[in-house]
């Protein structure tokens, strides 16, 4: 099989590994993919974004499938262009994208299909944005409706950090990702995420994780993309996941089709344990990352017939396989990130960190000037190794992140640890 892989980060770099390594791959290419992928796949120098260019690249290389990363291309449309010109696709149509492009539509979405999320408001201007701040007493959640990178939620303690972000966005400090807000009761418990992969009608859950998306320890600070990610998620075992599929995804899934819309890709669902049960945060409509750089190392079996088969509605509900233990994965990043990042300096360590026992460096922010590996945006690496138990994957994704070194570098500590965001 020839299989194309959309997008540049170190998610993408995780798919591409983890197909690479399918007797059933012969060709791999990425577009545009990143110094990490190049060594696995041939790049093409397409944006992820660029929704024409990517068709013809896939026409001309003759892709039996395309496997999008990112959720812009998906929103934009990608799938449906691929779609049409007969060449599958591991991703949902534009209609289905809109679970993740619009936090208002999914909110509606949840309700209908009778799934327990919070209690939340749309809103347009700052005043109903106060109205809707005062229903929920102050603390709760302001989240830009459209797509905003990872950086359009914020989490308030009272009324006047809820309306200094909702006069944020809609200010215009997200362009129209902010035009329409979300005010969202707060709730409290740990977080997790269950990504499942579906056809439309069927989906299998895939290996549960936690991220942390805070920059500091403890969740202390602004919200990045995430900075690390674990699997399981601390307490979480794989039949608590699978029945989640059953209860959040699955719904999700038959709503859509009673619409006439046919989800087909990773419906990733994130989620906090509650005391009355897990309660929907989010939507995403592809993998995550970093969750998809600690879940797809512990399965224990291929993953291209699986994509394939939710590509083409042919998806088998059986158990996938998976390693015992856990993986964790310890986010590098740039000096000013998530508010700036620094591109061009120099990274060492990363062929020592990927020779530790059971642990492997995939790249995002990364680029090569002459033969020297430098930073080129905000999440640099994504260290991964796997253990036995949660404790041994965390000393052993610590003792790989140890190897690698470059000027200005931001961690956490605290990757793994019961540690909220």
């Amino acid at each position: 099989m020839r299989v194309l892989v959309v997008g540049a980060g170190g998610r993408e770099h995780a798919l591409a590994a983890a197909i690479q390594a399918s007797p059933r791959c012969s060709e791999l290419h990425a577009a545009p993919g990143n110094p990490g992928i190049a060594l696995i796949a041939t790049c093409h120098p397409v944006k992820a974004d660029d929704v024409d260019g990517l068709v013809a690249l896939a026409r001309d290389i003759a892709a039996d499938l395309v496997v999008v990363g990112p959720e812009a291309p998906l929103v934009a449309g990608l799938a449906d262009e691929l779609r049409r010109i007969g060449i599958p696709v591991f991703g949902p149509n534009a209609a289905a994208a809109r679970v993740e492009g619009s936090k208002a539509f999914t909110k509606q979405l949840l309700e209908a299909a009778g799934v327990d999320t919070a209690e939340a408001f749309t809103v347009t201007d700052l005043a109903g944005a106060r109205i809707a701040i005062q229903r929920l007493d102050g603390r709760c959640v302001v989240k830009a409706d459209g797509l905003a990178a990872g950086k359009g939620v914020v989490v308030c303690d009272d009324a006047a950090a809820a309306e200094a972000a909702a006069a944020e966005f809609l200010g215009g400090s997200l362009g129209e990702a902010g035009r329409v807000l979300v005010v969202e009761e707060r709730m409290d418990g740990p977080e997790l995420s269950v990504l499942a992969l579906c056809d439309g009608e069927r989906a299998v859950a895939l290996p549960s994780a936690r991220d942390y998306k805070r920059i500091g320890e403890g969740g202390t600070g602004p919200n990045t993309g995430g900075m690390g990610a674990i699997s399981p998620a601390p307490g979480v075992t794989d039949d608590e996941a699978r029945a989640i599929v059953e209860t959040v995804h699955k719904p999700i899934l038959r709503e859509l089709m009673q619409r006439g819309v046919r989800f087909s890709g990773c419906l990733y669902a994130g989620l906090m344990l509650t005391r009355t049960g897990p309660r929907v945060l989010e939507f995403n409509v592809r993998f995550g990352d970093p969750e998809t750089e600690a879940v797809l190392p512990r399965l224990g079996e291929d993953l291209l017939p699986w994509l394939l088969a939710c590509a083409t509605g042919d998806l088998d509900e059986r158990e996938i396989a998976t390693i015992p233990g856990s993986a964790v994965t310890v986010v590098l990043a740039s000096r000013g990130y998530p508010a700036s990042s620094e591109s061009g300096v120099p990274i060492t360590g990363v062929p020592e960190a990927g020779t530790e026992r059971d642990a492997v460096v995939f790249h995002a922010g990364t680029a090569v000037q002459g033969d020297q590996l430098v930073t080129a945006g905000g999440r640099v690496l994504a260290v991964t190794a796997r253990g036995a138990d949660r404790d041994a994957a965390i000393a052993a994704a610590y003792a790989a992140a140890n190897r690698i070194r470059f000027d200005g570098l931001q961690r956490r500590a605290d990757i793994g640890s019961d540690s909220q965001g």
